[in-house]
């Protein structure tokens, strides 16, 4: 069922693809008009929409507009073949929340499923309970906001670890030089929250509980996508471009909805 999912997707990028590059000049201009165009965003509202109530997403503390921009990159990185043909799978983290609370959120696209929500840690140079200040700098010992793509596992100081590629220039396209990863910390946990009245801090990375730490990897791991969502003004990725929903409505594709099998 997922091969036939990401079959499906595969075509329906080619098709756009073709569309795009062999449709007459007016033809295009016509194709995207003010009707059209609000055409494509209902359709992708409505995607958005379907999958925020399916997982459950507002009840587990996310909000629909950080999910939005999270998906917005997902299909952007798609289209640019950043991501694994199967990859299916979103982590959001939300830093404009308190480290107190449980801001990442692991969610399946393919069977509309919150698989995990776990607390996560910012960079000490980042702020205390609150995440304040991002940097891409090295040694900043900052959290780096944007979108990233999950890479390799491997073994390090602090056990199990997942390297990161930051696909956003200037905000974290330094995160393989500054070792910014995926890893344990056993600072993340509720009862670092109960002596200090907030989380512990890393060097900069997301790091989650010792408890969650191979959960979190095994289901993230292998080109997926990581979005970090934080308060600056400053932060814009191309990767928030939105033009692709005009494919949803040309095409009228939208993501299939997944068969269960009944119990």
């Amino acid at each position: 069922m997922r091969k036939h999912f990401w079959w499906i997707c595969c075509v329906f990028l080619i098709v756009c693809a073709t569309v795009i590059s062999w449709a007459p000049a007016e033809s295009n201009k016509v194709a995207v008009t003010a009707k059209n165009e609000r055409s494509a965003k209902e359709l992708f509202n409505e995607y958005v929409s379907s999958v925020y109530q399916a997982a459950s997403l507002g009840q587990a503390g996310l909000s629909q507009q950080v999910f939005e921009k999270a998906l917005t990159g997902y299909f952007n990185l798609k289209a640019a073949n950043k991501l694994s043909n199967a990859s299916e799978i979103v982590t959001i983290v939300d830093f404009t929340k308190s480290s107190r609370e449980k801001r990442m959120w692991i969610v399946d696209l393919f069977s509309k499923k919150l698989l995990l929500n776990t607390w996560v840690a910012h960079g000490q140079g980042s702020g205390g309970d609150m995440a304040d200040h991002f940097s891409n700098t090295n040694q900043s010992h900052q959290s780096s906001l944007g979108f990233y793509v999950t890479d390799d596992i491997y073994y390090g100081k602090h056990g199990r670890s997942l390297r990161l590629d930051g696909m956003d220039a200037g905000f974290n396209n330094a995160a393989r030089n500054r070792a910014i990863v995926v890893h344990a910390a056993d600072y993340v946990s509720e009862g670092t929250i109960n002596a200090l009245g907030r989380l512990g801090r890393s060097h900069g990375c997301p790091a989650v509980s010792p408890a969650v730490i191979d959960m979190v990897i095994n289901n993230i791991k292998g080109k997926t996508l990581l979005f970090i969502n934080g308060n600056d003004a400053s932060y814009t990725s191309k990767y928030l471009d939105n033009a692709f929903e005009n494919t949803f409505a040309m095409n009228k594709v939208e993501a299939p909805t997944p068969v269960l099998p009944v119990n």
